[in-house]
């Protein structure tokens, strides 16, 4: 893993987990990260489907690294990026 990742950074491995619960966790720790904040996801496959799903749930907002590319194992840096601060429509 690249060094600028702190090794308090949580990791996810969803392979040992059912495939059903597995978006929900993923979705329930990429709420609870602060700004700035990431974890690292481990897969047995490209999780492709589920940057697509983070990027439709929330748009701008979602860092996505590739740390390893498979074939068998594959390691996403999933972040959170730092807001702006301003709540309103001017989206900057």
């Amino acid at each position: 893993m690249p060094s600028s990742i702190p090794e308090s950074t949580p990791l996810i491995d969803v392979r040992s987990i059912h495939p059903r619960e597995r978006h929900p966790r993923i979705f329930g720790m990429v709420d609870a990260l602060d700004d700035g904040g990431s974890i690292i996801l481990v897969n047995d496959h490209d999780p492709r489907p589920l940057h697509y799903q983070l990027e439709t749930k929330y748009p701008g907002l979602i860092s996505w690294e590739y740390l390893e590319q498979g074939p068998e194992v594959w390691r996403v840096r999933i972040g959170r990026e730092a807001s702006s601060g301003c709540d309103c429509c001017c989206g900057s």
